[in-house]
């Protein structure tokens, strides 16, 4: 039973293929400089919120040996790039824009990103 069970795990996991941005953000998670993962998206109220408090921007200027990654999830595939430029974040030398490219709507959008589950946006995540 135990390996039927295992063949099972594998073949969920071959259909389940992680994204090239899953990817890249796993090896920087991996690698010994501090990262920060903010998952956001540029319809989103409290995102919005955030941005236009000055936070995001201060904190990424005060720390220039954190990389911080702005991952657009359920925009479908757009990276909100316009949004942080406004806000000064788009051209900061540590910060990495990206987009998921998975759906935004119904029942076929993402629910996990980087092995870990998404529910909500905006979500940060420090390692």
């Amino acid at each position: 039973m135990l390996p039927f069970l295992m063949l099972i795990g594998l073949l969920a996991g071959a259909l389940h293929a992680q994204s090239p941005i899953d990817q890249q953000v796993e090896a920087a998670i991996k690698s010994a400089q501090p990262a920060v993962v903010h998952l956001w998206a540029p319809w989103c109220s409290n995102c919005q919120a955030e941005l236009k408090s000055g936070g995001w921007t201060k904190i990424i200027t005060e720390n220039p040996q954190v990389r911080f990654y702005f991952v657009s999830i359920w925009n479908d595939g757009k990276d909100g790039r316009a949004m942080l430029n406004k806000f000064g974040i788009a051209d900061q030398p540590n910060v990495t824009i990206l987009a998921d490219p998975g759906p935004r709507r119904g029942e076929n959008k993402i629910k996990q990103f980087a092995g870990l589950p998404l529910s909500w946006i905006p979500t940060t995540w420090i390692y």
